[in-house]
């Protein structure tokens, strides 16, 4: 049976739907069950996605087009001209008609405000499509709230980690906050671990600038891709430093890699992943390094390696977590 989609009228009716989707995105709140709904949307059909990215492009050209021509060509009857109905359609009665007649912007040059807030509980992993067509990969356990104004597009991680994949606008900076580090972005793809003594920033791709989250505005380190940083309690920075970006973002794939890392840091990842925290007993136990890859849907058998590895032993409190001693 062929898929109503692909025809002419359906696809005049994907592009109704992708512009109703476009207009409630902009909306100044947007709760989580209304989002969720659209990626369900997003995902049913390949041309929902082209339909809507193509909006989206054409919302951001629209910014070059005086108001008074955009509001001329949503007059314009559909036969004028032939040759340009996808434009006419597609700038004039998805993006400003639909706009204006609903009311939602004030100014066709002024992008509205736009805020929602995702999570992800224990063992999950989420994939999240951002309305300026950047792309947030959240891991276990991890919470960000978005809020897109006119000139800046902020996003605080409050807990966990992300990988933010960021659609270049240079007109509207990507800010990242997270604990006392700022990472602010024009086009770019890293990830952002907050940490409970740090804020750790590592770039896959292009360049960013981080901050303690008071800094002056002249006072920052910036990271190209290969490059890595932390932000201490203070919001002091640190100096760049060379990373691997695959084996620190390996939890994307389901795996969790320590490459000499500290007991201590391994505990608070790995907690992440487990309903109980996992605990050190003391500082010389956490300070101990590990070097190994294990499943984060498995730690059972990190916990079961570790004393064969390490000179430490796992015991279970009372309260069921467990906790990393000296063997």
């Amino acid at each position: 049976m062929m898929d109503t989609r692909d025809c002419a009228c359906g696809q005049t009716t994907v592009r109704d739907e992708a512009a109703r989707w476009f207009v409630r995105l902009q909306e100044p709140a947007v709760d989580v069950e209304a989002y969720r709904q659209f990626e369900t949307w997003l995902g049913e059909h390949p041309q929902h996605r082209n339909e809507f990215e193509l909006l989206q492009g054409l919302w951001t050209a629209a910014d070059l087009v005086p108001a008074a021509r955009l509001k001329a060509l949503c007059e314009e009857t559909p036969t004028r001209n032939k040759r340009r109905p996808i434009m006419r359609y597609a700038v004039a009665a998805s993006v400003v008609a639909v706009a204006l007649g609903l009311g939602l912007f004030s100014g066709l040059n002024h992008p509205a405000t736009y805020t929602a807030e995702f999570s992800t509980a224990l063992g999950e992993r989420r994939h999240v499509a951002l309305p300026d067509g950047s792309v947030v990969d959240l891991d276990s356990r991890s919470r960000i709230q978005v809020r897109f104004e006119k000139n800046r597009r902020g996003i605080e991680l409050t807990e966990g980690e992300a990988m933010f994949s960021v659609e270049h606008d240079t007109r509207r900076p990507f800010v990242v906050e997270a604990g006392s580090g700022k990472v602010t972005v024009t086009g770019t793809r890293f990830d952002v671990l907050h940490g409970s003594a740090e804020t750790r920033v590592v770039v896959e791709q292009g360049t960013v600038k981080v901050q303690g989250h008071s800094a002056a505005d002249n006072d920052f380190v910036s990271l190209t891709a290969g490059m890595g940083s932390h932000v201490d309690a203070q919001g002091k920075v640190a100096a760049a430093y060379a990373v691997n970006p695959a084996e620190l973002t390996a939890w994307r794939s389901g795996k969790l890699v320590f490459n000499n890392a500290s007991l201590a840091d391994v505990a608070e990842q790995v907690s992440r992943y487990r309903e109980k925290p996992l605990r050190i007993g003391n500082a010389a136990v956490g300070n101990l390094r590990l070097t190994s890859v294990f499943k984060s849907d498995n730690t059972d058998a990190l916990l079961k390696a570790l004393p064969s590895i390490l000179p430490v032993a796992v015991r279970t409190l009372d309260d069921g977590s467990q906790e990393i001693i000296s063997k």
